[in-house]
């Protein structure tokens, strides 16, 4: 019978080879529900065996609550940035430099330039000891633990004759299909869209939750290796056997003997890059022999061996027709131009952001306007700029663009605060689109999680049967049979879902009422530092600011909320209901002031719980968690690979470093 040791090895070869054939060969051997099984029995295993566990385990691929500081790391190679050029004349430029200088024949490597965040992977004997972003091209972010959630970023290389130190150099990207489908859930959230995929992979690259970052389904693409044994002279020949490594390296690579074929390249993607899976925004070209690179060498911030030619940003000129104001479940206005239909980037584009009153003035709009619309990178299409010239022949031109002083919905004049850029519509309890809009959200899966879509509810709210989203609790099966496409059973699934929906937790409560600026993450910690609706309701401003995360502008949002006679009786009337404001006894239970008054950072990671876990300990009893090490840190809680800069900081301050065993005596 074998071993636990023995089942852990044999269940973590069998998934590295399955994550190869799937991922590399695109020649899957079994099933997900196969593969599912397997990294279920292997997690099972590794939690029973905990002295068994292993960073390079295939199980880091399903991510984790531990949490990230991003220490500093310096870069063994510098991350060198390449000179960019828009020119095809200062592409031969380039070429012809390059003739001169070498004086002997040459090959040019032409490669896609991925649109995303530049990332340096360490391997060492083939195992993925560290991922760093680019930082200052000398020092960078520590983001290992979110990287190794990259399902193509393989954590153990296969193959012969790897070396013992090795630095890939690659891109990483969020395809356009996952991009998609973050923004989508952003905006049923009524959080602004990332603009575009470039923006959205750097910010989940520096998430502090690398199961949130699992979730969004990053890849990874290799274009350079460093390393003082590598297996070629050619830089061609080096990816091609990265490829071979596992490393998820582009076939679009081509080696190319004349000017005339780095050209050829240049203009057959140009167009081609439209039907690619992920952004680009030029091509990279680079002399193939590591050896006259070397003789090229470097500017102080450039490698003369190596140029980008960026592809222009597509434009568009087209007619503005007229300006719309849309009306958020917040109140925030957001201004919208209306176009007269154009082609960009193989769709039709028919409207066009605006953002705000200053981008608004800044570009001088009048209707009538023939404006220039961009897309490029841009996902959302922007108006970039006005013909002037075309002002002076137009017939069409008319006013100048004014924002909007009323609320488009219910009349109420608009506000706008000192500090921010958006307008609101500050009628929050009668206006009607903030209403259905809050009801949306209240409903939405990472809230109250009841089954009813956006057309039910305008239904239900124009038929007067709810007002607000207490008023789904009221609702009955005689209410809704005989409203228009309803049956029985809808009815009923409707209801069951309504009464499940009382079981959800408070810190999700929190989050589903739609208080401004709190989300989520807010709202599970102000339900740890006020475990019920009373005590958050009665606290004062220095009490909300004193909570972690917790600032001015979420404090005043909070005192506003509540002292709303309006949101006062909704919440009492959810009460009634049943929902639940107060967090289980089981919570409370574990919670004390042993740790009142103390400030802790954690550093490295942990055997016995997760960062998050800690944190979560650390609020639970009383303390206060910081990012960063100063003179008001009380205990750094140090794990394994404990940041190096964090410690000789503690050490200068005299800070007191604790492992996580003696932090968990300070609570026993």
């Amino acid at each position: 019978m074998k071993s636990a040791e023995e089942k852990i090895e044999l269940l973590r070869k069998q998934l590295h080879q399955h994550n190869y054939n799937y991922y590399v060969l695109s020649q899957p051997v079994i099933s997900d529900y196969e593969f599912d099984k397997l990294m279920h029995e292997l997690l099972e295993l590794e939690e029973q065996y905990p002295n068994l566990q292993d960073p390079n385990s295939p199980t880091v691929r399903v991510g984790s609550d531990i949490s990230n500081d991003f220490d500093q790391i310096s870069h063994h190679y510098p991350m060198l940035s390449l000179q960019n050029t828009y020119s095809e004349a200062e592409v031969a430029d380039f070429y012809n430099r390059v003739k001169k200088s070498l004086k002997e024949d040459f090959e040019i490597v032409c490669e896609l330039k991925y649109d995303g965040t530049s990332i340096s992977l360490i391997y060492e004997e083939g195992k993925l000891k560290r991922a760093v972003t680019r930082g200052d091209g000398r020092r960078g972010d520590d983001v290992t633990q979110n990287v190794r959630t990259i399902r193509n970023v393989p954590l153990l290389l296969k193959g012969e004759n790897i070396p013992e130190y090795l630095e890939l150099r690659g891109e990483i990207l969020l395809p356009w299909s996952s991009f998609d489908a973050i923004n989508k859930e952003r905006e049923e959230q009524e959080e602004a869209p990332f603009a575009n995929p470039r923006n959205a992979a750097s910010g989940t690259l520096k998430l502090l939750n690398s199961r949130v970052v699992a979730s969004r389904r990053l890849e990874s693409y290799i274009y350079n290796m460093l390393g003082e044994e590598l297996p070629t002279n050619s830089h061609y020949d080096n990816l091609t056997i990265a490829r071979s490594w596992g490393l998820n390296v582009s076939d679009t690579l081509k080696r190319c003997t004349s000017l005339d074929e780095v050209f050829e390249f240049i203009n057959y993607w140009n167009l081609e890059r439209k039907n690619l899976p992920v952004t680009t925004d030029g091509i990279v070209i680079k002399v193939d022999s590591l050896i006259q690179q070397r003789n090229l060498g470097n500017t102080s911030k450039f490698p003369r061996w190596s140029i980008a030619y960026k592809f222009n940003a597509e434009q568009a000129i087209t007619r503005l027709e007229s300006v719309a104001y849309q009306v958020g479940r917040t109140g925030a206005i957001t201004p919208v131009a209306n176009l007269e239909p154009v082609l960009l980037s193989g769709t039709t584009v028919r409207r066009a952001s605006l953002y705000n009153e200053d981008a608004i003035n800044s570009l001088d709009l009048h209707i009538g306007d023939m404006v220039y619309v961009e897309k490029g990178g841009e996902i959302i299409p922007k108006i970039t700029a006005v013909d002037i010239d075309a002002r002076e022949q137009s017939l069409m031109l008319g006013d100048k663009v004014r924002f909007a002083n009323i609320c488009p919905d219910c009349g109420a004049k608009l506000i706008r605060n000192e500090d921010e850029a958006a307008h609101y519509c500050p009628n929050s309890e009668g206006c009607p689109t903030q209403i259905k809009g809050r009801i949306e959200h209240f409903v939405t899966r990472k809230a109250m999680n009841i089954t009813i879509g956006p057309e039910s509810i305008n239904l239900l709210f124009d038929k007067g049967l709810i007002n607000d989203a207490a008023d789904l609790y009221q609702l009955k099966l005689e209410d809704l049979v005989n409203l228009d496409r309803w049956g029985e059973t809808s009815a009923k699934n409707l209801l069951q879902s309504i009464e499940k929906s009382k079981s959800v937790s408070y810190e999700r409560v929190l989050h589903a009422i739609g208080i401004r600026y709190v989300g989520e993450t807010v709202a599970q910690k102000l339900a740890h530092a006020f475990p019920n609706i009373e005590l958050l309701s009665k606290a004062t401003f220095e009490q909300l600011t004193s909570v972690e995360e917790i600032g001015d502008r979420i404090a005043n949002s909070l005192l506003d909320y509540f002292s709303n006679t309006k949101f006062k009786e909704f919440i009492d009337r959810l009460k009634m209901h049943g929902v639940q404001f107060e967090l289980s006894d089981d919570l409370i239970a574990s919670m004390s002031d042993k740790l009142e008054g103390m400030t802790f950072v954690i550093s490295g990671t942990f055997n016995l719980h997760s960062r998050d876990e800690y944190k979560e300990m650390i609020l639970k009893n009383g303390g206060k968690n910081s990012g960063s090490v100063s003179k008001k840190t009380d205990f750094i809680l140090a794990g394994n690979n404990m940041g190096p800069t964090k410690l000789e900081k503690a050490n200068k301050l005299g800070i007191k470093v604790i492992d996580e065993i003696a932090f968990l005596e300070m609570l026993s």
